[in-house]
């Protein structure tokens, strides 16, 4: 009898809104390590038949980004207007028919189809709906929860793209494609429709678990329309339109910012073993493009302690400055022993600016219409995320194959993405 006391005590301490995280934590394991990291795995084993070259291989990957981007707009009103746990799943269904079809395509049309179908799904199922059920959940504790919920998208990375590899090695494409397909439906589509709730509105609760008397709860539910007993889908919280905020400075900062950000971040990623190679033996390439995975998730859990603590505004700008002073020393090339410093650094950026981006939608704008106004960020930085491996790759054949002006041209990008956050001037928060 004690005991089952002291159990109904412990859980009445978690904050249901921890749960969220640890679910969120785990779709985007899934979400990110089948999409996003394993590109490079797709691409090798389309470049391998007749019909696909690698350059044909990688404009699928961009045209992945831009029609995700663009398919944000539509995810962010169904999250806006429904349970996000009906738009992750249906995310999750629409990229298990791409992986399973993707072994099969033959023409260039199909695998452009293929790859648009895609950008879909991983756009339901991934950062618009995963963020905007963190911000709803946390205010003051949103940069530790934000933290621990997008290191999901490293975690995907590191173990379930050696494991795709396997896979591939062992089963082929052909089979291990549609294998893939249902590890993403098996991994996202249960912890979602378990574990996920649109609020804390709709179970009876406040942000961050905040203790009040249920009558004030209840009064806070009917004030903002979430009475959890009215079965009420729409969703009002605190915050400003997404015309309120486009009429801002700092939402431009942000948004054009962020292009140029995405476009080193994401090019300096995808050309990080060729760089690696030019100075390390293979071996050593495999143990040198960890650093940059590892170096992202500590350098996230720990960004997320101190933006609690210090101006989150003043915490970007540094990651902003620390990604493109890295890009600039892997540009130089100079040995071994920089280009693992310059990595990991670049790590610790990585980790912390794709965590901030939303953060500082939330604090700028609140959460009203979050998921519409991140959506439209989202969609511009995705235009970057899409230029960002073909210029460098580009920059790269120009350059008589060497990667040295590539990232020097990363580190300009990210110089870039400094001034334009700067000139967007300083937060002025919105969320009350």
């Amino acid at each position: 009898m004690f005991d089952s006391k002291a159990n109904e005590i412990n859980d009445e301490e978690i904050f249901y809104g921890w749960k969220i995280v640890a679910a969120i934590f785990v779709i985007l394991t899934f979400s990110s390590g089948l999409s996003f990291y394993n590109h490079a795995i797709y691409l090798d084993a389309l470049a391998a038949l007749p019909a696909f070259s690698i350059q044909t291989a990688s404009f699928a990957v961009s045209i992945f980004f831009l029609t995700g981007g663009f398919a944000g707009l539509w995810v962010a009103k169904w999250v806006q207007r429904y349970d996000p746990r009906w738009t992750i799943s249906l995310g999750a269904v629409i990229s298990f028919i791409a992986l399973s079809a993707l072994p099969s395509v033959t023409k260039v049309w199909q695998l452009f189809a293929v790859y648009s179908f895609f950008g879909v799904g991983f756009s339901a199922a991934s950062l618009i709906p995963a963020t905007t059920l963190v911000a709803r959940w946390f205010n003051r504790r949103r940069a530790m929860a934000l933290s621990i919920a997008s290191t999901g998208l490293s975690l995907g990375g590191v173990v379930l793209t050696p494991l795709s590899v396997l896979m591939v090695e062992s089963f082929g494409f052909a089979v291990a494609g549609p294998m893939m397909g249902v590890m993403y439906l098996l991994g996202v589509i249960p912890v979602a429709l378990i574990w996920l709730r649109p609020d804390p509105a709709s179970m009876g609760l406040l942000t961050d678990g905040d203790k009040a008397p249920e009558r004030a709860i209840k009064q806070d539910a009917l004030q903002t329309g979430n009475d959890p007993s009215s079965g009420n889908d729409q969703i009002i919280l605190d915050g400003i339109t997404l015309k309120e905020a486009r009429a801002t400075r700092f939402f431009w900062g942000v948004s054009v910012g962020y292009i140029f950000l995405m476009l080193a971040q994401v090019g300096g990623i995808a050309h990080q073993y060729g760089l690696a190679r030019e100075l390390l033996s293979e071996s050593q390439t495999a143990a040198a493009v960890a650093i940059l995975p590892i170096a992202s998730i500590i350098g996230r859990l720990v960004g997320g302690w101190i933006v609690e603590r210090s101006s989150i505004r003043l915490f970007a700008l540094g990651m902003i400055m620390l990604q493109a002073v890295s890009l600039a020393l892997l540009a130089g090339g100079f040995n071994a022993v920089s280009l693992c410093i310059g990595l990991a650094l670049f790590g610790t950026s990585v980790g912390n600016l794709l965590m901030l981006q939303p953060l500082l939608i939330a604090e700028a704008f609140g959460v009203r219409d979050y998921a519409r106004i991140f959506s439209i960020c989202n969609l511009m930085s995705s235009w970057g995320t899409a230029a960002g491996p073909a210029l460098l790759g580009i920059v790269y054949t120009i350059n008589q194959e060497m990667y040295g002006l590539s990232y020097a041209i990363a580190a300009l990008a990210g110089a870039t993405g400094f001034i334009l956050f700067l000139c967007g001037g300083k937060i002025k928060s919105q969320s009350v």
